[in-house]
């Protein structure tokens, strides 16, 4: 995945959003969208070609776990890299996501390097 490409960062907190818009910056990427809660990023995805979701898990209207599944089951958004963001490591939670098709997980708060390391991951699954 090129610099270029459009990253959605979906997060109730407009103060989280742009803690992960820096982050994000910081490695490279510049061309981040913003959803405040699932349902909100669907439309955004409906509407422009998004390279890669980046989720909250706790959110109003739709939970990131909900989003992951719409994401999933979506013919046209299910094979988009999908990166989860929570303040829970519950293992309940991650079973679940990863039962949903999540690619990766992370617990906040982290750093630019960890959301880098994550990224590169996931597209690296992809490119397999």
């Amino acid at each position: 995945m090129d610099k270029s490409s459009k990253i959605l960062v979906v997060d109730d907190f407009a103060t989280m959003r742009k803690v992960i818009r820096n982050l994000l910056k910081q490695i490279g990427f510049e061309n981040i969208a913003e959803a405040e809660d699932g349902e909100m990023a669907l439309k955004e995805l409906k509407s422009q070609h998004i390279s890669f979701i980046i989720s909250d898990w706790n959110m109003p209207n739709m939970t990131g776990l909900d989003l992951l599944k719409a994401v999933r089951a979506d013919g046209d958004l299910c094979k988009t890299p999908f990166l989860m963001v929570t303040a829970e490591a519950l293992q309940d939670n991650v079973v679940q996501a990863v039962k949903a098709g999540v690619d990766n997980y992370i617990v906040k708060p982290f750093t630019a390097e960890v959301l880098n390391e994550k990224i590169t991951g996931i597209i690296a699954k992809y490119k397999k």
